[in-house]
């Protein structure tokens, strides 16, 4: 028997959506166009859900 909701759902639809950084292999990091940090843009941080961890230090004395 199949659920009743599942002949109505649909899947969303895919945003093309580009990120507004890029890697930059010599530097090691994201970068804007304008070549700052991607770090250093708070809205590419929440857009993105970065997220900070402390698990790894406190498990890890080489971290």
């Amino acid at each position: 028997m199949r659920p009743f909701a599942l002949n109505y759902a649909r899947p969303a639809a895919p945003t093309p959506a580009a990120p507004p950084y890029a890697y930059d292999s010599t530097r090691q990091l994201n970068v804007l166009s304008d070549g700052r940090p991607a770090a250093c843009e708070r809205e590419v941080l929440l857009a993105s859900g970065a997220t900070v961890s402390t698990a790894g230090s406190k498990t890890h004395f080489d971290d």
